[in-house]
């Protein structure tokens, strides 16, 4: 893939994240592209979908990203991305302010990562279970037919059974990104996962994990994981995130 080819691909799975509509060659040289004609980008656009980057979903409509395509991105392309000193500090504010109105840390926890992400947040310690945000994760489109929705809801509700074969699929120490068919959950397939396993200063091991849409914000997923491992990393809490950034 040459570099324009990237920039192309770059600015569908952006273009695409931010509007779940398929992304036209025209959208991407109005706004990424500036002075590469439509025909050029339509041309790449067409290599790509024929090497597996990128799928037509019809005749008339542009690109998305295939599972090979935002895996590439993510790979090739992505560059790390770390949250901003006032995100930071608004996280520990909001942490800290949750933690003064609750006593288990995990279900503080989780209510925590569903406001900043707007997603379904699962927290486990042991036997320590907790949820929050279900509905905010089904409200995307992705999962607006019927038989999707009752797919990934179904999953969820046995998300618990699952979280020792994620950790199968991850080195210790790790911040793995599973792209749809990937993901170890072949319930939801059409979802992608960002798992970051990790200890606390007690040696008890937790995990921190984003499961969302794949049009999910992937650098900022993966620098919020690590920015919360670092601040629980003296906390006995295992955390599970299900999100659509």
């Amino acid at each position: 893939m040459n570099s324009r080819q990237q920039k192309i691909l770059s600015a569908v799975v952006e273009k695409y994240t931010n509007t779940a509509v398929a992304v036209s060659s025209e959208a991407v040289a109005e706004k990424y592209l500036k002075g590469v004609s439509s025909a050029t980008i339509r041309n790449d656009m067409t290599k790509l979908e024929k090497d597996g980057y990128l799928h037509q979903p019809h005749i008339s409509a542009g690109r998305i990203p295939t599972d090979k395509g935002y895996k590439y991105f993510v790979e090739e392309i992505m560059k790390d991305q770390e949250l901003s000193l006032m995100e930071q500090k608004r996280m520990q504010a909001e942490l800290l302010k949750l933690k003064a109105q609750h006593n288990r840390l995990s279900r503080t926890t989780a209510k925590l990562l569903s406001s900043f992400t707007g997603s379904f947040a699962i927290n486990r310690l042991e036997k320590d279970f907790s949820e929050f945000g279900i509905r905010e994760l089904l409200d995307n489109p992705e999962f607006k037919e019927v038989d999707e929705f009752c797919k990934v809801a179904e999953a969820l509700d046995y998300i618990d059974e699952n979280i020792d074969t994620i950790l199968k699929q991850v080195k210790e120490g790790e911040t793995k990104i599973f792209i749809g068919k990937e993901n170890p959950i072949k319930e939801i397939s059409n979802c992608s996962m960002v798992v970051s396993p990790y200890k606390t200063k007690k040696g008890e091991k937790g995990v921190l994990a984003i499961i969302g849409s794949k049009r999910m914000k992937y650098a900022k997923n993966k620098s919020l994981l690590e920015y919360l491992k670092k601040i629980l990393s003296s906390s006995v809490v295992i955390i599970l995130v299900i999100s659509n950034l």
